[in-house]
């Protein structure tokens, strides 16, 4: 396919490929390797890593097992990034498109409303959302998609603007196509390729706020993230770095995989590219 031989044409996507394939099998895994509840005591704490057989990555101020954390932590922030995303890309395209589709008094409202989630940053947002509704995991997740959409509505508005008087959307006008049936089933596929590369910054910018919530103690302590970990680490960093330096690591590598899949998405999505 085109499409594969576009994106295996640049080396650094294909690296960055590997690394989220790498820590999708952690995720996977993490059950296997670590079948038992990855934040119940497994031994002596602020073990080294190497320094014992049984624990790769050592132990935690705590005497649990980082290695288990890390693994079963992967399957927490790939989950929070993900659903996050699609609230944010849902939220996003459908204000995007009814605001670019329509225009005028609609594209307004919708636009100051746009306006009015970006006005704080997304971080200062999201702490409002936690103090209101709690911190709970599912509670977290929405509320990182709450906030991460006004990008997306933007993107989005763009693309339909640019689109909304081509020759095949006055066609479908001309045959009696329904607004739903042109917005959804003649505009937005075309405009889908440019929300797509974006979403991946969408994910990765959902996994730092996760474990920037969890780094501050805001996030649910019931889970194995990362940034718990961090956190967790924070008093004994002098001594013991490598309590949170690992999970940071894992942190750097994933947001790193992500940023990476977008760029070889956006290369071999971009037509100018695909003509050559």
């Amino acid at each position: 396919m085109r499409f594969l031989r576009d994106y295996a044409h640049s080396p650094v996507a294909v690296f960055g490929l590997v690394l989220l394939v790498l820590v999708i099998f952690m995720a996977l895994s993490a059950g296997f390797f670590f079948p038992k509840n990855p934040l119940g005591l497994a031994g002596r704490p602020l073990q080294w890593p190497l320094s014992n057989p049984a624990f790769l990555f050592g132990t935690d101020h705590t005497g649990r097992d980082i290695a288990a954390q890390i693994f079963h932590g992967a399957r927490v922030s790939l989950v929070i990034g993900l659903i996050a995303t699609a609230i944010a890309i849902l939220i996003g395209i459908l204000i995007g498109a009814l605001s670019g589709y329509y225009g005028g008094v609609l594209d307004d409202v919708l636009m100051r409303i746009t306006e009015a989630f970006q006005i704080l940053p997304n971080f200062l947002l999201l702490l409002v959302f936690v103090a209101v509704f709690g911190s709970e995991f599912q509670t977290v997740t929405v509320a990182i998609g709450v906030v991460s959409w006004p990008p997306v509505a933007r993107l989005t508005r763009a693309e339909f603007l640019s689109l909304r008087n081509r020759e095949f959307v006055q066609a479908g006008r001309t045959l009696g196509m329904s607004d739903a049936r042109l917005i959804f089933r003649e505009i937005l596929p075309n405009a889908l390729p440019s929300v797509v590369v974006y979403s991946s910054v969408i994910l990765a910018i959902a996994i730092l706020l996760e474990s920037a919530l969890a780094f501050l103690n805001l996030s649910d302590p019931n889970i194995p993230s990362w940034g718990n970990l961090i956190g967790g680490g924070r008093n004994v960093l002098r001594v013991e770095w490598y309590i949170s330096a690992i999970p940071g690591v894992a942190i750097l590598l994933t947001v790193l995989a992500v940023s990476l899949v977008g760029q070889g998405l956006n290369d071999a999505l971009n037509p100018r590219l695909q003509k050559q």
